[in-house]
């Protein structure tokens, strides 16, 4: 059997969340940040979930999202910088804050 896994912005909470087969699986964080940007400061998924894909899967359906509504985002979170190195994601505008500090924010290892 498949899990079904949807992700969904919960504005109220300002964060984007995950979850499979109906139980909350992880989230990823936003703040707006005034005149179209928004700060992505932190991803966590339960450790429950763990290598299952759902941080890859939060980061990428988020970011669409994001492009979609044409925000800029500030990926001040570790994961989120570390998945934007490694996937284009159509449309989107990546304001960093300061890109010599990105790929050493970057750590794979992290926790998502």
């Amino acid at each position: 059997m498949t899990d079904a896994v949807t992700v969904t912005r919960n504005d109220d909470d300002r964060r984007y969340e995950v979850h499979i087969d109906g139980e909350l699986g992880g989230f990823l964080e936003f703040r707006p940040a005034g005149e179209g940007r928004v700060v992505l400061p932190h991803t966590e998924v339960d450790p429950a979930f763990k290598g299952k894909g759902l941080g890859s899967t939060l980061a990428s359906e988020a970011l669409s999202d994001l492009a979609r509504r044409g925000d800029a985002v500030i990926p001040s979170c570790p994961f989120v910088a570390h998945y934007l190195q490694d996937h284009d994601v159509p449309g989107l505008v990546i304001d960093w804050p300061n890109r010599d500090d990105a790929a050493d924010s970057a750590d794979p290892s992290e926790p998502a």
